[in-house]
């Protein structure tokens, strides 16, 4: 009985370490390489794009930024990545790559998820526009 109160006790006490380890970080885990307030970013030749997925709308579009990640819409529905190969395509098209050329980094299966574009010939006037008043601060 006593080794049980007092693996509970260390367990409760691992939890509370992991989450003070976590509360510490600089609010950018997981984001792999971006700034904090952007949702694109250069490696080289290389965009790097956050994005929120919308699948099952009326159209394809590309939207606005909403806080870290750009707005994407596919009509396709969100069964088994359907909605992700669609959106690669989709934005192959725009991006005037070839659908093997962008990377799904994360977020294959969500809404969630984190493209690697390599040497886009054309970029859509949000991206641009943003990647512009980045450069100018």
């Amino acid at each position: 009985m006593r080794t049980l109160r007092s693996f509970r006790f260390y367990n409760l006490n691992f939890v509370a370490k992991i989450k003070k380890t976590k509360s510490k970080s600089d609010g950018n885990s997981g984001r792999r390489g971006l700034a904090k307030d952007s949702f694109c970013a250069w490696e080289g030749d290389i965009l790097v794009l956050n994005i929120l997925g919308t699948p099952s709308a009326k159209q394809d579009a590309i939207g606005k930024p909403k806080g870290h990640q750009l707005k994407i819409s596919v009509t396709a529905p969100p069964e088994r990545g359907k909605a992700t190969d669609h959106m690669v395509r989709f934005l192959a098209k725009e991006f005037e790559v070839s659908a093997g050329d962008i990377e799904v980094v994360f977020g294959r299966f969500n809404i969630n998820k984190q493209l690697r574009i390599k040497s886009p010939k054309r970029l859509p006037a949000v991206i641009s526009k943003h990647l512009s008043q980045e450069s100018v601060v």
